[in-house]
């Protein structure tokens, strides 16, 4: 009988970090091939084609190397892959999950995993995080589903998944949805069939920024000054409650507006920007009158990333 294929491609991250000496710091330094030899079973599952596309930090990664990581993946696919497991640093790992759901093309399933402990933790959660999220490929029921991300047998939407916790094992969650499925004794289970996907095309262009500011109380205005100057492509704002800011926020961002695409999401956590509800100076009715969009339930960092790759996809950067 022959095995089915998979393809993983390793990023880095506390996956593949280990200290150097007992008072140091850990660093990336295991590479895809090092990495499946913590995991023994994978063998008896499929054939692995691993490469190691970069081994940082996942602050460090780029939107440019992202678009790397889907070509490579999209040529595993094509030659033949059942699915794609991508391992990377959990800080940016929701940023990037979305970032590729957004432009993967294939039903086959492309597959999020990571660490909350270093690779030299005497109870790494690597391994299993790893087998997890190829046994998610594997799997027909992941078909039509994106890019999913599997972290302490949970498996999650790129679209709603949030690293809530600094550094539990179970920093994970999807807040207001849930996840997707679990794993049970080896298998995925899903609780409901897949939704239809519109993948967008490739951004054609890749120098365009895009920025996020965060509204606080008594925030001044100089940062909102500078955005129309510096030639940003877009403004997302991290806004109170419902997706509120200060009066002297809406006028600016109202005159921001006149030039590029501002968005404003909800800071909270959890929950959507209102529509019709409010209607003092800088409420959500003010700012859509200003030409603001109120970006719902999408959180501002995915915000961010979904107005970059709009962006890029223009036929002339705004």
């Amino acid at each position: 009988m022959t095995l089915p294929l998979i393809a993983i491609g390793a990023l880095g991250g506390t996956l593949s970090m280990k200290a150097s000496h007992p008072d140091a710091g850990v660093t990336p330094a295991v590479d895809a091939h090092a990495m499946l030899q913590a995991v023994p079973p994978l063998a008896q599952l499929a054939q692995v084609h691993a490469e190691t596309l970069h081994l940082i930090p996942s602050a460090s990664l780029t939107f440019k190397q992202l678009l790397d990581v889907l070509a490579w993946a999209d040529t595993q696919v094509q030659a033949g892959a059942q699915g794609v497991v991508i391992t990377q640093g959990t800080d940016t790992l929701e940023e990037s999950a979305w970032f590729l759901e957004l432009l993967w093309p294939h039903d086959a399933p492309l597959v999020f995993t990571g660490a909350m402990r270093a690779a030299s933790h005497v109870s790494a959660d690597g391994p299993g995080n790893l087998l997890n999220a190829a046994i998610v490929a594997l799997s027909p029921d992941s078909r039509g589903r994106g890019v999913l991300v599997v972290m302490n047998d949970d498996i999650h939407g790129a679209r709603w998944v949030r690293k809530t916790h600094a550094l539990a094992l179970d920093a994970f969650t999807s807040p207001g949805h849930g996840p997707l499925g679990v794993i049970v004794e080896g298998r995925p289970h899903f609780h409901h069939p897949p939704s239809p996907r519109t993948p967008l095309s490739v951004p054609h262009h890749t120098d365009h920024r895009v920025a996020l500011l965060e509204a606080t109380l008594d925030g001044d205005t100089l940062l909102l000054d500078q955005i129309v100057p510096l030639g940003y492509a877009a403004l997302v704002v991290n806004g109170f409650g419902a997706g509120h800011v200060a009066e002297s926020w809406a006028q600016r961002l109202g005159d921001i507006a006149q030039h590029m695409p501002v968005w404003v999401a909800t800071r909270t956590g959890a929950g959507c920007t209102a529509q019709a509800s409010y209607g003092f100076a800088g409420s959500e009715m003010d700012l859509q009158r200003r030409g603001v969009v109120m970006a719902g339930a999408l959180d501002a960092r995915k915000a961010r990333i979904l107005l970059w790759v709009l962006a890029g996809r223009s036929s002339s950067q705004q």
